[in-house]
């Protein structure tokens, strides 16, 4: 029987992830090139998931020195702020996540998030929207490696205390996160929400053809297919 869901957390629990102004301000409040800035945040994903920027004082000082700017304290504090900020405002959480969630741990069935993040997410969603709402958190920068190398979910089944076979994983496909979570023994299904499409990814599935859903609602049905009982209804 069912016993678990792993959610992906961007483009998964959230909306379409679309980098905004904060993140021209945080280069801003640290003397450098926005644009400079933006093109090193992409060349660094890789290793600042797997942790290899470390924190967020060291990681983004590592930054600004790369691009020959040594920033001060203030600036740094100021800095992670809007980072934080740039999470909260480019990934809203999409209207159903809290409702999907609440009605599968009514039913019984335990909750992770399952991220390729840097520092921010660590810091943020602890005390986000969604506290109370899920089990157990796993994040790539603290695991050391990142979707879909089989410590992401590993890790998430021995903090759920579940079988891989008996743990649903949703996603949306960036980090080629499925074909992982379905080698590791997972039911790996797509998040195909229609606003997804033009959204901020790496390293993107196209080429999945497991099982997809339209919207998060949608998990619902098929934990009360999976599991034979019927769920708490979804409050709008």
């Amino acid at each position: 029987m069912l016993q678990a869901v792993c959610f992906d957390y961007f483009n998964t629990c959230t909306s379409a992830v679309r980098r905004g102004n904060a993140h021209r301000r945080t280069a801003e409040v640290l003397g450098v090139d926005p644009a400079a800035w933006v093109e090193l945040l992409d060349r660094t994903y890789d290793e600042r998931i797997r942790g290899a920027y470390g924190g967020h004082f060291a990681g983004l000082r590592r930054l600004c020195t790369e691009l020959g700017v040594e920033p001060t304290t203030a600036q740094l504090r100021a800095a992670v702020e809007l980072r934080r900020a740039a999470l909260r405002d480019d990934a809203p959480l999409r209207p159903e996540t809290i409702p999907v969630l609440r009605a599968l741990r009514a039913a019984g069935v335990r909750i992770a998030i399952v991220s390729d993040c840097w520092f921010e997410l660590p810091l943020y969603l602890p005390c986000s929207p969604l506290a109370g709402v899920y089990d157990v958190a796993v994040y790539s920068v603290q695991v050391g490696h990142a979707k879909p190398h089989p410590a992401m979910y590993a890790t998430a089944c021995d903090l759920l205390d579940v079988d891989p076979g008996r743990c649903l994983y949703v996603g949306d496909g960036g980090g080629r996160e499925l074909t992982g979570a379905a080698r590791y023994g997972l039911t790996a299904v797509q998040l195909q929400a229609p606003d997804l499409g033009e959204h901020l990814t790496f390293d993107a599935e196209p080429d999945w053809r497991g099982a997809a859903v339209e919207s998060l609602a949608e998990v619902l049905e098929l934990v009360r297919a999976i599991r034979r009982v019927s769920a708490p209804m979804l409050v709008a």
